[in-house]
C-alpha cells in the first residue's frame, strides 16, 4: 500500500471527507465529522493512525510489530500502523474498515 492507494481506499468509504485541519502535511479522513484515519505526507515511510477497540488494539500491538500505540493520539483507542510490507494490504484495509465502522457508528468489531 502506498499513499495514493491509502487515500483512494479511505475516500471510497461512504460519507468520507478528506481534510487538512493540522496543516498541509497531515491528511485527515472523517466520517460524520469525526476522524477515522490520519496520515502524514512528510514521512519517509508510510504510516497512519486508526481508531481501534481498546482490547483489540492491545492484541494487534502484541501480534504485529508494525502496529504501535497511536502517535500523538489517545493510546487506548488509537494505533499507528507502519506500512512496512510485513502485513497484507487486505489486513491494512481491515484495520481501516474497523476504524471507519467504530467512528461511523456501525461499531463492528474485528
Amino acid at each position: 500500500m502506498n499513499i495514493e492507494s491509502l487515500r483512494n481506499y479511505s475516500l471510497s468509504k461512504p460519507g468520507t471527507e478528506e481534510t487538512l485541519p493540522f496543516g498541509p502535511d497531515t491528511l485527515v479522513y472523517k466520517v460524520k465529522g469525526k476522524i477515522f484515519l490520519l496520515t502524514g505526507l512528510d514521512e519517509e515511510s508510510l504510516r497512519f493512525n486508526v481508531k481501534c477497540d481498546p482490547d483489540k488494539a492491545i492484541e494487534l500491538r502484541e501480534e504485529y510489530p508494525c502496529v504501535q500505540p497511536g502517535y500523538h493520539m489517545n493510546k487506548k483507542h488509537w494505533n499507528t500502523v507502519l506500512v512496512d510490507g510485513s502485513v497484507s494490504n487486505a489486513l491494512l484495509k481491515e484495520w481501516i474498515d474497523h476504524s471507519y465502522d467504530l467512528v461511523s457508528g456501525k461499531g463492528k468489531k474485528i
